[in-house]
């Protein structure tokens, strides 16, 4: 048997980011990365959820799972990506910034589109997230 693939059902609300998923999401080296890691190219820029209190300890869980890890170049932070999928429909991933104080309950999703405009999403929509780990 191969390894046992668990899913994580998630939830919260889309929010503005700051713009600095954007600019990773559009570095040649984590392109390459995602595509060869993830197989697909990622749309420069990130989908921010907030998680609601219900899903605040979520991110333990993933912890004990292998995450499919984005090495940086010198001067960035590593990232841990899991795949996922958004709305039970679109294929994408969640990346986990390695950033000292980075909010428990925050996710920043990839995917190969602009996940905003294809589910027609704006700030305070809450969005479902299925989290594929092994």
């Amino acid at each position: 048997m191969g390894k046992q693939t668990k899913l994580i059902h998630v939830e919260g609300n889309v929010f503005s980011g700051t713009g600095e998923g954007a600019k990773f999401a559009g570095l040649p080296w984590v392109k390459s990365q995602i595509k060869d890691k993830l197989g697909f190219i990622p749309h420069p820029g990130t989908l921010n959820i907030r998680l609601t209190e219900k899903y605040m300890g979520f991110r333990k869980l993933l912890e004990k799972g292998k995450p499919i890890e984005i090495v940086p170049k010198s001067g960035y932070c590593r990232g841990k990506c899991f795949k996922a999928y958004i709305m039970d429909c679109l294929e994408g991933a969640i990346v986990i910034p390695e950033v000292e104080g980075y909010p428990e309950n925050v996710l920043e999703v990839i995917a190969p589109i602009n996940l905003r405009e294809r589910l027609k999403l704006k700030d305070g929509d809450k969005v479902e997230i299925t989290i594929v780990f092994e």
